[in-house]
């Protein structure tokens, strides 16, 4: 017992600082990210949607629906759906929404999640690099859809005398005053930081000791092979996996290894990677529930094999530039 208080002692003191440092940053990053979609930052970036649905072929309308998603991915779903039943859209325009949807969707994970969660983790290089390229490959998929809308729609896919009705009113104005938006920024981050802060000191906590005490590299030799092929150091199988399957344990497991043994580009590319691989996993977890019940299961099926096919198409190209052994 004496034996090991000693070590304990040591792993804590290396852990508690840069745990607490962590912390400090998510704390006053997610307070803040809440307080600009609280004053409605986001709208002023979502005002852009406007522009893409006239070359898409798709009512100004529909602009409503993709602002609304950057405030609320259930709201801005839930108001395409109704234009869908509505039959204002018809299911091939109702897809092309859905896609133009993805940049603004990711928008609001930028100021309340990648920002003031990921980025602290990860350290200002790797994490801006790393929200970068999603942003880029969410920013290509949205891309995509304006150009298959181009392509693809025509007038036969809307119907505008729907409009008379549903609600294209956008949401509702926020009539809460400043202090009322402030205490309910407050309020959600305190759900935020309950949620992650206690996974995040466990993980971590975990994380440290691992590489601390055990041959990490020994561990990960078997699958060198394989990331040699891609590049990747052997100490990616482990970030790779646990990002899988939690995304903040993940970027936990790349930010505590040991100095040097990833570039920024490897970095990056094992987390896309590790991305590629959690859709198996989120799509049970969070994307049947979720737009099975936006759409019911047989449109519901469309929506999520369209999203995560071109997830993974742009992912992938992302992790083919950012390995291409000519830069």
């Amino acid at each position: 017992m004496q034996s090991v208080l000693p070590e304990l002692v040591a792993l804590l003191s290396d852990v508690v600082p840069r745990l607490a440092r962590i912390i400090v940053f998510i704390a006053v990053g997610v307070f803040a990210a809440n307080v600009a979609v609280a004053f409605g930052l986001i709208r002023y970036v979502a005002g852009l949607a406007g522009w893409l649905t006239r070359p898409a072929n798709l009512p100004d309308e529909v602009g409503t629906a993709i602002l609304t998603t950057a405030a609320s991915t259930t709201a801005g779903y839930a108001t395409l759906a109704e234009y869908r039943e509505s039959g204002l859209l018809d299911d091939r325009a109702t897809l092309v929404a859905v896609t133009i949807n993805t940049f603004f969707g990711f928008v609001q994970h930028v100021f309340t999640f990648y920002i003031p969660v990921l980025i602290p983790i990860l350290g200002t290089t790797t994490g801006v690099v790393y929200v970068s390229a999603r942003a880029g490959i969410a920013l290509a998929i949205t891309v995509t859809g304006v150009l298959a809308g181009g392509l693809l729609l025509s007038e036969r896919n809307v119907d505008r005398s729907a409009l008379a009705d549903v609600d294209a009113s956008g949401p509702d104005a926020d009539d809460r005053t400043r202090r009322e938006r402030v205490r309910d920024a407050a309020e959600k981050s305190r759900s935020t930081l309950r949620r992650i802060v206690p996974r995040l000191a466990a993980v971590y906590t975990l994380v440290i000791a691992l590489v601390t005490y055990y041959d990490v590299e020994g561990l990960t030799s078997a699958a060198e092979p394989i990331t040699g092929v891609l590049g990747l150091p052997g100490a990616a199988v482990p970030v790779i996996a646990v990002y899988t399957l939690d995304t903040v344990a993940g970027a936990v497991t790349l930010a505590g290894t040991e100095a040097g043994v990833f570039t920024t580009r490897t970095a990056v590319a094992s987390l896309l990677i590790g991305g590629i691989l959690s859709f198996a996993v989120s799509t049970f977890r969070r994307s049947i529930p979720f737009q099975y019940g936006i759409w019911g299961a047989e449109f519901g099926t469309k929506v999520i094999a369209v999203n995560t096919a071109l997830k993974i198409v742009f992912i992938s190209l992302t992790v083919a530039l950012l390995l291409a052994p000519v830069w």
